[in-house]
């Protein structure tokens, strides 16, 4: 965990004034206009989508067909206002796309969150959705109906089959007074979005872009939702058709499990907004100068790689825990796996004694892994980041009971070693770092061999653990997935792990002992 960022951490959770882990200073993005703060929103609009909206439209452009059938909602747009982490959870695993904002404003300036100033900065802002009209709302979340909405995609009914919905949204818009909006193709025209999202390393891949892998795309027009995740190469197909031109952003929130977050108040996964794009689709290319938009597309690159590795063919080590939360903190060059989000550390006394009163509030936040990507160009963040998700393999071994006393020699170092996150290596409890931290090193410079070429770096005297042994034993013949299958619940020091190694691979116990032997076990 590099030098553990904790006890900072925590200090930034304490601070009111802070909107969040990742620096939000107003850095724009390839789009003139767009912003990394908040928000800021313009005048309500007349939603084309409602039910009155658009049976009026239907008797407008097809007056014979109108009166046959009425129509009637498909979905209805709510808000809700979750009271703490749980219940936002349980809406965001009851499948609904939230937005932090509402979707029937217009937007003065672009930006990544919103909060709420009714709300307050204290608590989870109000967050929008599109649901199904036969949603089951969950039980002690409170929401409001907004509006009662038909869109055409979501119709059971057989009745309009002959219908051009794309021209009957169109004249909704012209009803509502929001032409404007509207793609200014040919009459009746509509597009379904696809596009590719592109990222560059110069040192990966000869300096070409590519892709941005298995992140969300979500793109909007008032209640009309779409959502997507990139290919492996970053390529994106929505299934929705739209006549507007949409507003598209990537919601960091992958297939592969994980979280990149958060925006503000407990949002798990950041959002970058992309601004309005045609309804044909948008690409979007990144680069270093793109700020948080670059710093969240490399740890999400890293880590899809990473997880996408964790099979018995390629690294036979075990994938991270499901729902990782990982955080990026730009103003700090350390990380850390705390694990926190999954149950580690936090009903340890010693970090009850620590934080006091402000135990609670970091209950709340709950990160995982946290990233530190200050003054970071890519190879550097990929680094960062496939040390922390091998510490979260070895987490998914071994759990709470062995995390716990790691972590809470990291911290009792932190404090009385004057921020040495790793110590002397004398304390009680070192033999959990030492083991830890010898497998999060060799992974990350052997990843990082794999992915840029070269040798395997060595690490000679820098620290009082030696994982230049993995990397020695690696270099003769052992796996990875040999080293991980000995990080055992009961491997808590170099002699565990010395004997782990020799129980479970007796033929190579020779160069096991003329390799520690060499370290000077």
């Amino acid at each position: 965990m590099r030098k553990l960022l904790f006890i900072p951490l925590l200090l930034l959770l304490a601070c009111n004034d802070q909107i969040g882990p990742e620096d939000s200073q107003q850095s724009r993005q390839p789009q003139e206009g767009l912003y990394h703060d908040m928000i800021q929103l313009g005048e309500k609009l007349d939603d084309p989508y409602t039910v009155a909206n658009m049976q009026e439209a239907l008797t407008k452009v097809y007056p014979t067909k109108a009166g046959r059938v009425d129509i009637s909602a498909t979905d209805y747009y709510v808000r809700f206002l979750p009271k703490d982490d749980g219940q936002l959870q349980t809406l965001r695993e009851s499948g609904l796309y939230l937005m932090d904002h509402p979707m029937d404003y217009s937007i003065l300036r672009e930006g990544d969150y919103y909060q709420d100033p009714e709300v307050g900065e204290d608590a989870i802002t109000w967050q929008y959705a599109v649901v199904p009209h036969d949603f089951t709302f969950p039980t002690g979340v409170r929401y409001e109906l907004l509006d009662e909405c038909f869109i055409a995609e979501h119709q059971a009914s057989k009745a309009f089959d002959d219908v051009d919905w794309a021209l009957v949204e169109q004249e909704a818009y012209r009803l509502t007074g929001n032409e404007a909006l509207l793609e200014t193709a040919t009459k009746g025209s509509s597009g379904v979005p696809e596009g590719r999202i592109t990222i560059e390393d110069p040192l990966f891949s000869g300096g070409k872009p590519f892709g941005v892998s298995g992140v969300m795309v979500a793109c909007n027009i008032f209640v009309k939702i779409a959502t997507t995740y990139t290919d492996r190469d970053g390529y994106y197909q929505m299934r929705t058709s739209f006549s507007g031109n949409p507003r598209y952003r990537i919601v960091y929130k992958n297939e592969k499990g994980f979280n990149i977050g958060f925006n503000f108040i407990l949002i798990p996964a950041s959002v970058c907004t992309l601004g309005k794009g045609g309804p044909e689709g948008m690409d979007c290319h990144i680069t270093r100068s793109d700020g948080a938009l670059f710093r969240r597309s490399a740890v999400n690159n890293a880590a899809w790689e990473y997880y996408s590795r964790c099979t018995r063919e390629d690294l036979d080590v075990s994938p991270p825990p499901a729902d990782l939360r990982i955080w990026i903190l730009n103003g700090l060059s350390c990380s850390s796996a705390n694990m926190l989000h999954h149950g580690a550390f936090l009903e340890d006394s010693v970090l009850k004694d620590y934080l006091g009163v402000y135990l609670k509030l970091v209950e709340v936040f709950l990160p995982d892994i946290t990233v530190g990507t200050k003054e970071m160009d890519y190879s550097e963040i990929y680094k960062a980041t496939v040390h922390e998700l091998a510490h979260a393999s070895h987490y998914a071994k071994v759990g709470n009971t062995f995390w716990t006393p790691y972590i809470k020699y990291v911290v009792q170092s932190f404090i009385l070693e004057g921020g040495n996150a790793y110590g002397s290596g004398f304390q009680d409890g070192s033999g959990y770092c030492e083991v830890g931290e010898m497998w999060g090193y060799f992974m990350q410079e052997s990843l990082y061999k794999d992915h840029y070429g070269g040798t395997i770096a060595s690490f000679g005297n820098r620290f009082w653990f030696k994982p230049d042994i993995f990397t020695y034993l690696y270099e003769r013949g052992m796996s990875r997935g040999q080293f991980f299958r000995c990080l055992r619940q009961e491997v808590t020091s170099l002699d565990d792990l010395h004997d782990e190694l020799i129980s479970q691979n007796p033929g190579q116990e020779q160069v096991i002992n003329q390799t520690f032997r060499y370290f000077d076990k």
